[in-house]
């Protein structure tokens, strides 16, 4: 089969397309014939060869990235029904990786396709549409809120801004340029502001006129998250899904406690509760299938990969990134 290999860490274009041998599934486990992988930043990172506490650790090398598979299953190991092969499925759990034509999971980790779910939706929606759920669901957004998003145009940022304006809140989208601010107006949020331009919190605060943002749902972190911080009202609420930028942003814990502001960092308790992580899963799919969360995707072929990894970490990307054999 064909794999994209990193063999040694650095930029993107260490990630090699090459020929490389079939995996073989285990006791278990299932094989498949991989339709749609999924890219994930922190991806980028770790093919960076970055080393930090809030990472996973470095691979060991030679390496296939990719845990986000979809594609039909074609052959099963030792004590695995057979009727599995033939099906669609997806997963979040493939190895040796998604970056391949076949891709080995173990079948617990699987979920069948739901009818109508095509395979790049069913990707994007088993890690980022389960991440956006965890953080709506700790950020216990309402009616009454007006709520910030940031990298609004992203995998994540979309489907928040979705749901959000589903509740009845108003939503405020925040992304870098003029084509990710007008793909946020078209996602219907009620304002879309650029904030790659100088003073952006300021325009914004004036058009909101005199109404304060209630709760703030942050992927970026440094200076744009703190710019988004000055924005909340007292009382407000902070959630956070990561740190695109790798800066710090929380500020100190005395202008926390006079502000009465909350911060949560949503991922980590994701992450800290694998058990909830199949429930998850299983609601970002029907999500999905019934049509109230619509991921939008940006494809790359798997020979391209390199060149998937280099537009999202110069964020040249919009949605989910996927790679396609």
């Amino acid at each position: 089969m064909h794999a994209v290999v990193l063999h040694a860490f650095g930029p993107a274009e260490n990630l090699r397309y090459e020929s490389v041998p079939d995996p073989e599934p285990g006791p278990g486990q299932v094989r498949i014939a991989v339709k749609a992988a999924g890219v994930h930043l922190v991806e980028t990172w770790l093919r960076a060869g970055v080393k930090s506490d809030t990472l996973p650790p470095l691979p060991e090398l030679p390496s296939i990235f990719g845990g986000e598979v979809a594609g039909r299953v074609d052959a099963v190991g030792p004590g695995v029904d057979p009727a599995w092969i033939g099906r669609g499925v997806v997963t979040s759990g493939g190895r040796p990786g998604g970056y391949a034509e076949l891709a080995v999971a173990d079948v617990d980790s699987l979920h069948r396709l739901p009818a109508g779910v095509g395979y790049e939706t069913a990707v994007a929606m088993i890690v980022t549409g389960v991440t956006a759920l965890s953080f709506l669901d700790v950020a216990e957004l309402t009616s009454s809120d007006v709520v910030l998003v940031t990298s609004a145009a992203g995998g994540v940022g979309r489907l928040v801004v979705q749901y959000a304006r589903g509740l009845g809140a108003q939503v405020i989208g925040a992304a870098g340029g003029p084509a990710k601010v007008a793909a946020v107006r078209e996602l219907g949020a009620d304002l879309a502001v650029d904030y790659d331009e100088p003073g952006w919190e300021r325009a914004l605060a004036e058009r909101l006129g005199g109404r304060k943002v209630t709760a703030v749902l942050d992927g970026v972190g440094g200076g744009k998250a703190r710019a988004a911080f000055d924005l909340l009202a007292d009382g407000g609420r902070f959630v956070s899904i990561g740190n695109a930028s790798q800066q710090p942003a929380e500020p100190d814990a005395e202008t926390l406690k006079q502000r009465n502001l909350t911060v949560v960092n949503a991922l980590m308790i994701l992450i800290g509760r694998p058990e909830d992580r199949p429930a998850y899963e299983v609601k970002a799919l029907a999500a999905a299938a019934e049509g109230r969360l619509v991921p939008a995707v940006q494809t790359f072929p798997l020979a391209q990969a390199a060149d998937a990894h280099a537009a999202l970490e110069d964020r040249r990307t919009t949605g989910k990134v996927i790679l396609v054999p």
